[in-house]
C-alpha cells in the first residue's frame, strides 16, 4: 500500500524487520511492499490453493445437508468462492473511518466456517436454506456488537495468553494436514503408502525450495510443491479429469437465489457459532501480528472482528454461508517469507473470478489430498512455531507454566476427541466444541484467577 495513503487506523508498526537486517527470519515482501505484477499473481494464487479445501468443504457439507442436486451444489461452491474473495479483499485492505472501520488491514483469507454447520443443520430442517441465510444474518449482529468491545478486551490477552493461542492453532490444525497426507478422511485408500509417499515427496521439495531457492522462488514454494504433486498423481490415476469436463465455463452470480427468512428463532443456534469465531479471529489477527513482524492494535484486532460480521451479511445475500478468518493461511507467511497485504488481495481477486469460471475452479478442486497433506504439515507447523517463539519472550514461573500447559492440553484434547465435549449443555458444547477457542478460554480463565506472585514478578524476562 502506497505510504501516503490515509490510514484512519495505526494498524501497524514496524517492530523487527529493520533496514539492513541479515537475519534468516526477515521478510523477502513486509506489510505494505508490493511484488511485481507475475509475483504477486502467483503467490495469490498459492493462497488460494492452500485454503481450497476449506474455502469448499463447507458449502459442499450444507448442500448434502439442504439436499441440493448437482446444478444447485456448484452454485453454492461457486458463492462461496465468490464471497471468501470479495470479503478477503476488504479484510486484506480496510475500509471506512476509523469509527466503523472494516478489515484489519493485514493479509488475510476468509471463508466459512465449520462452527456454523451444526446448527445449520437443525435450523435447514425447521425453515430451509432461507432460515439457515437469514438465522445467520441475524446472529451476525452480536459480532458486529462485540466487535466495539475488543479494546477492552484485550487487555485480558498477554503474551502468555497469545503465545498459547499461536502455538494452538498450528497445533490443532496437524490432524487436518495429517488426514490430508492419508488420502482425506472417509477416502477408499486413506493412509495407503502411495499417499503417504506423495505427501513426504511434497514435503522434501517444498522445504528444499523453500530452503535454498532464494528471494526469487523461495516464496513460491508451497505452489511449486502442489503443482509438481499434482502432476506426480495424473499418470497414477488419482485426478479425475470427468469433474472439469462436466463443469460449466461460465456462471453469473445470484442475489436472494434462495430467499431469506428472517426470524429470531432461527438466528439463536447461531449465536455460539459467532463467539467461538470471535475468540478464534482474534486469536488469527495476534499470529497475523506475530508471522508479518508487526503490532497489531486493538482497533485492527476489531476492525479484523467487524470484517467477519460484515462478510456474515455479504454471504448470505450472494447465496454463501457466514463468514470467518481462516488461520491456514498465517502459516503461509513465516514459511514463504512473504507478509504483502496485495498479494492477499490478489487472492481474493482470483478467487472471485474462479467463482465465475467453475471449470478453473474444478481443476483446483481435484487436487488430490496427499498433496495439500506435505504442504500443510510445513504450513501448520509453522505456525505453532511461530507460538513457540513468542512464548519464549514469557517468564516460564509456576503460573505461566500452568497456564500454556492448561490451554494447550485442552486444546488439543477436544481438537483430538471433540465428541468428549458433546454431551455439554447446547451453549457450552458450542463454545468448546472447537481446540482453539476451548484453549483460549481455559488461557482466559486461568490468566483472571492466577494471580502473579511477589517473587514470580521478580524473576527477570526471558532473553
Amino acid at each position: 500500500m502506497e505510504a501516503n495513503m490515509e490510514k484512519p487506523i495505526e494498524l501497524a508498526k514496524k517492530n523487527v524487520a529493520t533496514e539492513g537486517q541479515t537475519d534468516e527470519t526477515e521478510l523477502y515482501y513486509g506489510i505494505d511492499d508490493t511484488p511485481d505484477l507475475m509475483t504477486t499473481t502467483v503467490l495469490g494464487f498459492q493462497n488460494v490453493i492452500t485454503a481450497f479445501g476449506g474455502l469448499v468443504a463447507v458449502p459442499l457439507v450444507l448442500a448434502g445437508i439442504a439436499g441440493f442436486g448437482v446444478a444447485d451444489t456448484a452454485y453454492l461452491v461457486s458463492a462461496a468462492l465468490l464471497v471468501s474473495g470479495i470479503v478477503s479483499i476488504i479484510q486484506s485492505k480496510g475500509i471506512g473511518p476509523k469509527a466503523f472501520r472494516v478489515g484489519a488491514g493485514v493479509p488475510t483469507i476468509m471463508g466459512t466456517d465449520f462452527a456454523f454447520v451444526g446448527p445449520a443443520a437443525a435450523v435447514i430442517g425447521q425453515g430451509g436454506i432461507a432460515a439457515y441465510f437469514g438465522g445467520t444474518m441475524l446472529a451476525s449482529l452480536l459480532e458486529f456488537g462485540m466487535s466495539y468491545f475488543i479494546k477492552p478486551l484485550m487487555k485480558f490477552f498477554p503474551p502468555v495468553v497469545t503465545g498459547s493461542v499461536i502455538s494452538l492453532m498450528g497445533m490443532t490444525l496437524m490432524s487436518v494436514a495429517m488426514d490430508w497426507a492419508a488420502g482425506g478422511v472417509g477416502a477408499a485408500g486413506y493412509g495407503a503408502p502411495i499417499n503417504i509417499g506423495i505427501a513426504v515427496v511434497v514435503f522434501l521439495i517444498i522445504a528444499l525450495i523453500n530452503h535454498y531457492a532464494g528471494k526469487r522462488f523461495a516464496p513460491l514454494a508451497v505452489l511449486m510443491g502442489a503443482v509438481i504433486g499434482y502432476l506426480i498423481c495424473i499418470p497414477m490415476g488419482m485426478v479425475d479429469f470427468q469433474q472439469v469436463r462436466d463443469a460449466a465455463w461460465f456462471a453469473w452470480p445470484q442475489v436472494f437465489k434462495y430467499g431469506i427468512t428472517f426470524r429470531l428463532e432461527y438466528a439463536i443456534p447461531f449465536l455460539t457459532g459467532y463467539l467461538v469465531t470471535i475468540i478464534e479471529t482474534v486469536g488469527v489477527m495476534q499470529t497475523l501480528g506475530q508471522v508479518t513482524k508487526t503490532e497489531m492494535t486493538d482497533e485492527a484486532i476489531a476492525a479484523g472482528v467487524r470484517a467477519d460480521a460484515v462478510g456474515s451479511w455479504i454471504g448470505p445475500v450472494l447465496g454463501s454461508g457466514p463468514a470467518a478468518t481462516f488461520s491456514q493461511n498465517a502459516g503461509l507467511i513465516p514459511l514463504t517469507k512473504n507478509a504483502s497485504r496485495k498479494v492477499a488481495i490478489a487472492a481474493g481477486v482470483i478467487m472471485i473470478l474462479m467463482s465465475l469460471f467453475p471449470k478453473f475452479a474444478t481443476l483446483v478442486s481435484i487436487m488430490p489430498m496427499p498433496v495439500l497433506g506435505g504442504a500443510g504439515i510445513l504450513m501448520f507447523g509453522t505456525v505453532a512455531a511461530s507460538g513457540i517463539q513468542s512464548l519464549s519472550r514469557v517468564k516460564f514461573n509456576n503460573r505461566n507454566m500452568i497456564i500454556v500447559a492448561a490451554s494447550i492440553g485442552i486444546g488439543l484434547g477436544v481438537a483430538f476427541r471433540p465428541e468428549v465435549t458433546a454431551a455439554l449443555p447446547g451453549f457450552l458444547s458450542g463454545l468448546f466444541s472447537s481446540g482453539i477457542s476451548a484453549g483460549t478460554i481455559v488461557a482466559l480463565v486461568l490468566n483472571l484467577i492466577l494471580k502473579e506472585k511477589p517473587e514470580e514478578a521478580a524473576v527477570p524476562e526471558a532473553a
